[in-house]
């Protein structure tokens, strides 16, 4: 990119600010008209937010094809993040991963990708009309969580899928995990194949020395950045980064303009801005503030009888080649209690919410908002619940998670075809027709397509037994799910890396 631009400059958030000082009388929408027409909204926001609400006209460039601010602040992301273009995001990072397996993959395509992957990656399959060929991410037995996947994993993946069109990473995983993306990378483009990487939790990876490497980086193709996560813009804002070679841009931005919205919240694109302007001039004195916290955090937590905290000592481990120290990761099996108890409890009786819970964790994630009162709250709120609940020694749950089920049809061919509603207890061995995933992390147990086991039935049980947050089905219990009224007997061959299926 080029040398000379400013780091310093926020296009967009200095047009929306220019526009509310001309004093300048809308008649256009959006109808509240700056606050106006909704006061009781206007009252609790603030009139500047209402009055940056704004849409695309001369000053405010247009997103769909932007040659104004909007161009001028995506050149300064792309130079931030080390990209060649970059683009704003306004329907999250999904929209985003979604854009880049659209990008690379026609109906009928190979797509290798972890099963660990976000419900996001599968809703990009199904769009594309892509064959998903997954592969497995290490896992930690110990504390149930899935890590990442290893360069010889992929290697394999490629050799047996020589064909496939796009390679798609997860860097770094919900707990912080992160793959050796940069031989990943040199595997991948040894045979021609590009890599997509969502790194929904890695927007802040390019800014700190201590965290691991990000897509661009690695020299990865695309990546998907949440903004909102932890740079600190506004949710549902997000980063698409490019590097030209393998992949046109030009087909990146028509698949961006099928599906993304044309009337974008200015108040998420500034919002984007800023957090770039901030990461990119104070990123690493802030992150280095932000990971002294974490690991103060870590330490004490770790003093604490009957948690164990989640930390360096996971490296070197396969699937955790370089780990994000911003995440604290608590396992509470000794207490007694699941993931989702200590949510529950943390958040009725000391007003704390965590990021994530599972079965046998907490996770907590830090970022440059937070500070010495917020770590000491959460602090002295742990030390509570663990004195209170005491050492059980005793394990609540075991850590065994579903094998992959076997993929049928494809996701898309499920998702259209004609479907019944069975009772989920009563579904074994039908193919799904929609997923059910814990959200967060939003990581499926079936997919559409997949066929449905014991092993998950009783998985998704135990589950809803912790209370955990499931989602996916047109059910909002999860007491029924959709499946095909076709039956199938032979499996779609290869449909997993490594198996012969």
């Amino acid at each position: 990119m080029n040398n000379i631009l400013n780091q310093h400059n926020t296009p967009v958030f200095d047009a929306v600010k220019k526009y509310v000082a001309e004093n300048t009388l809308p008649f256009h929408v959006p109808g509240h008209k700056q606050g106006r027409g909704l006061k009781e909204f206007c009252d609790f926001v603030g009139k500047e937010v209402m009055a940056i609400d704004l849409t695309c006209f001369e000053g405010t460039d247009n997103i769909c094809n932007p040659l104004d601010v909007i161009k001028e602040a995506q050149e300064l992301a792309a130079d931030a993040y080390g990209a060649d273009h970059a683009f704003f995001l306004v329907n999250g990072t999904t929209s985003g991963i979604q854009a880049m397996i659209m990008s690379v993959c026609q109906p009928g395509d190979k797509i290798i990708l972890p099963r660990n992957a976000h419900k996001s990656a599968i809703g990009g399959i199904i769009l594309s009309g892509a064959v998903p060929i997954y592969i497995q991410p290490e896992v930690c037995p110990q504390h149930g969580i899935a890590l990442a996947v290893t360069p010889e994993t992929v290697r394999e993946a490629l050799e047996e899928h020589p064909d496939a069109k796009g390679v798609f990473i997860v860097n770094p995983t919900y707990y912080g995990y992160a793959p050796n993306l940069k031989a990943i990378v040199e595997i991948a483009h040894s045979y021609g194949v590009p890599v997509l990487v969502d790194e929904a939790h890695g927007a802040h990876l390019p800014f700190h020395p201590q965290l691991p490497i990000s897509a661009m980086q690695a020299g990865a193709d695309m990546s998907a950045a949440s903004t909102h996560k932890l740079v600190g813009s506004l949710t549902q804002s997000s980063l698409l980064l490019l590097k030209e070679g393998i992949i046109s841009p030009k087909r990146v931005k028509g698949v961006l303009n099928l599906s993304q919205t044309t009337s974008p919240s200015y108040i998420l694109l500034a919002s984007i801005d800023v957090a770039r302007k901030q990461m990119a001039v104070q990123g690493r004195e802030l992150l280095e503030r932000t990971l002294a916290l974490a690991e103060f955090s870590r330490q004490e937590m770790s003093k604490i009888e009957g948690l164990q905290v989640l930390g360096q000592e996971m490296l070197g481990r396969d699937g955790c080649y370089a780990w994000d120290p911003s995440k604290v990761a608590v396992n509470v099996r000794k207490l007694g209690l699941s993931g989702f108890d200590v949510e529950t409890i943390l958040r009725r009786d000391y007003g704390i919410q965590v990021e994530l819970a599972d079965l046998y964790n907490v996770l907590f994630l830090f970022s440059v908002g937070d500070d010495q009162e917020t770590v000491g709250r959460l602090l002295r709120a742990m030390e509570a619940i663990a004195s209170g609940q005491g050492v059980k020694n005793v394990t609540k749950l075991g850590t065994h998670l579903p094998e992959t089920p076997e993929l049928v049809v494809t996701p898309q061919e499920a998702f259209y075809s004609d479907t019944r509603l069975v009772e989920l207890e009563e579904s074994e061995g039908e193919i799904a027709a929609e997923m059910i995933m814990a959200y967060p992390p939003g990581v499926p147990i079936i997919c559409p397509g997949e066929r449905i086991t014991q092993e998950i039935i009783e998985y998704v049980r135990v589950l809803k037994q912790e209370h955990c947050q499931l989602q996916g089905t047109e059910d909002p219990y999860i007491n029924q799910i959709k499946v095909l009224t076709r039956h199938f007997v032979v499996v779609q061959p290869n449909n997993v890396a490594g198996s012969a299926g």
